[in-house]
């Protein structure tokens, strides 16, 4: 129980001193914290944003590069084939 009571009585404490020694009024620090809030929300959008056009470009590069060297080892063994045929007639 004289935890309990402690803990309230430090909260109390905390409130009334952050009260008193607030350098704004509730209501400019409430505006304050909605603005720092919505900026900071839409640079992690932008970032994120940002973020995934990254990724999409290197899957994109990525998967045409596969599409590349399969088609590449595709011709490849055609060629091999061809070329087989050809050496056991």
């Amino acid at each position: 129980m004289n935890r309990v009571l402690g803990f309230l009585s430090g909260l109390g404490a905390g409130v009334g001193l952050g009260m008193m020694l607030a350098p704004r009024s509730g209501y400019r620090t409430r505006m304050l914290i909605q603005r720092r809030t919505k900026q900071g929300t839409d640079q992690l959008r932008r970032r994120a944003n940002e973020v995934r056009d990254v990724a999409a470009d290197a899957i994109r590069d990525g998967t045409n590069k596969v599409v590349k060297e399969t088609e590449a080892i595709r011709a490849a063994v055609d060629a091999g084939k061809r070329a087989y045929s050809q050496a056991i007639r």
